[in-house]
């Protein structure tokens, strides 16, 4: 892969650039901002574990902590690397960038396997919400059926192209926060705030609370893996991702500020789906019934997102000769065919994990992969502090170190939390990485398989650096 750093892309430098090379529309700051709402959360729902696990006043500060200690950082670094090399692949750019291929190989396998293990779960989930309607999809041959229908469906609105799996992602999430949001006004009569501070420290289940949300407050560096396809990323991205953060963490604490405090807290009843039970009692069966619906399209919301994010990865690995060229193959609405046909093969095969298993391996491996990125965001910073950085965090080494010490720590608490057999399972995910890679470079070496790095990104073995001549953004 070698030296990346003070390359010219063309798309981060042209002040607009409404198409790529191949025509195909690229995406613009709106569409893009839902992308990455529906990468990171997709709505309220799942958080209602959080209240379960350890109480309302725990669960609300949990998620104000964990948005300043781990979703800021992330997502700032995604703004800073994704603009430095705004090409597909994202983050395995920045990984090879710094620690070579390998590494760069360990972190498209760690990630992609990482999105594939979550997308399985919003089909299930999805059914989940519509079998009190449908009880016949509660199990057996119609669920089965169910979830391999819903997944060619989505999987064909992928195909389709980015922009309409933008604009999806727009109506989709205004139709999943809309509810919420009259929920809440509708709550306001009925608050009482000494329920706020309701709490048992000897009685909180610290695995599923901080699983629940780490799950709800992560993936900001997926929408990097999209950076090829987006209009003028090194100034739409950094905005992007900050309208996106204010909407993701909004719209967790408004409606866990309102309802907590609107209804008596019964822990035991605060699980998934139990915000609809509270519209009933706030609203009655109209509110009800808005909000199954908002969850059950918002599961939908997550998965052709979730998907774009695998496919284009796998496609930016192949323009970079990290997996064989047929990867890169685009149909003729410019998506990566290949990638998406990889992905959903993935969800099929792994539908059959529960929900607490999906969270719990998907959780793991993510960290692995973020392991990997603060050292390649640190080591770039250290090795290369005058490369061009379109956007850069406003903080010098020392600054950019200290930042992700809280992220970091929080890694390893997640890491250790973990079961037996999901740290077995997810280890053994990542020692056959560590196979596939010298196995790909044999098979480049015997022919068997064609490799290529595509003629339309920069050389990225002669490159020089040059001095960063922007001022940090506000972010």
């Amino acid at each position: 892969m070698g030296d990346c750093v003070g390359i010219k892309y063309s798309s981060a430098n042209n002040v607009e650039e409404h198409k790529g090379g191949n025509g195909i529309p690229k995406v613009s700051i709106v569409p893009l901002v839902f992308l990455i709402f529906y990468e990171v959360s997709g709505g309220p729902f799942g958080i209602e574990d959080s209240v379960k696990a350890a109480g309302p006043l725990l669960a609300i500060v949990g998620f104000l902590l964990f948005a300043l200690i781990w979703s800021v950082p992330e997502a700032l670094i995604t703004a800073e690397m994704g603009t430095m090399f705004p090409e597909n692949g994202g983050y395995v750019v920045w990984v090879s960038s710094a620690l070579g291929p390998f590494w760069g190989f360990q972190q498209g396998w760690a990630k992609w396997l990482s999105g594939v293990i979550d997308n399985a779960l919003y089909p299930v989930l999805f059914l989940d919400y519509v079998k009190s309607s449908v009880p016949a999809l509660g199990g057996g041959l119609p669920r089965t059926l169910a979830v391999l229908i819903l997944t060619v469906a989505l999987t064909y609105m992928n195909y389709r192209g980015l922009t309409i799996v933008g604009w999806v992602a727009v109506f989709l999430g205004v139709f999943s926060l809309l509810p919420f949001f009259v929920m809440g006004l509708i709550a306001i009569p009925r608050i009482e705030p000494s329920r706020w501070f309701e709490m048992d420290l000897g009685n909180v289940n610290w695995g599923l609370y901080l699983n629940t949300l780490f799950w709800n407050l992560n993936y900001w560096d997926s929408i990097s893996t999209l950076a090829g396809e987006v209009e003028n990323p090194k100034r739409t991205l950094p905005r992007a991702l900050s309208y996106a953060l204010v909407l993701v963490v909004g719209g967790y604490l408004y409606p866990l500020i309102t309802c907590t405090a609107a209804v008596p807290v019964v822990r035991e009843f605060w699980s998934d789906g139990y915000f609809s039970d509270i519209a009933r009692i706030l609203g009655g069966f109209w509110l009800h019934s808005w909000i199954q619906a908002a969850a059950a399209l918002s599961n939908m919301g997550n998965f052709v997102t979730e998907m774009s994010s695998d496919s284009y990865q796998l496609l930016g690995m192949a323009e970079r000769g990290m997996l064989p060229e047929f990867f890169a193959k685009r149909s003729r609405y410019g998506t990566p065919l290949i990638g998406i046909m990889f992905s959903a093969f993935g969800v099929v095969l792994l539908s059959w994990m529960s929900f607490q298993e999906i969270i719990a391996a998907e959780n793991y491996l993510y960290c692995f992969g973020m392991i990997l990125e603060f050292i390649a965001f640190i080591k770039l910073r250290v090795v290369h502090p005058n490369a061009s950085r379109p956007y850069k965090i406003p903080l010098g080494t020392i600054g950019a170190v200290l930042m992700i010490v809280p992220p970091g720590i929080l890694i390893v608490v997640v890491m250790m939390l973990a079961s037996f057999k999901v740290m077995v399972v997810s280890i053994l995910a990542v020692l056959l990485g560590f196979m596939l890679q010298p196995g790909l470079v044999y098979v480049e070496k015997r022919r068997w398989l064609m490799f290529s790095i595509s003629a339309e990104l920069p050389d990225l073995l002669d490159s020089n650096v040059e001095e960063d001549q922007t001022t940090p953004l506000v972010f």
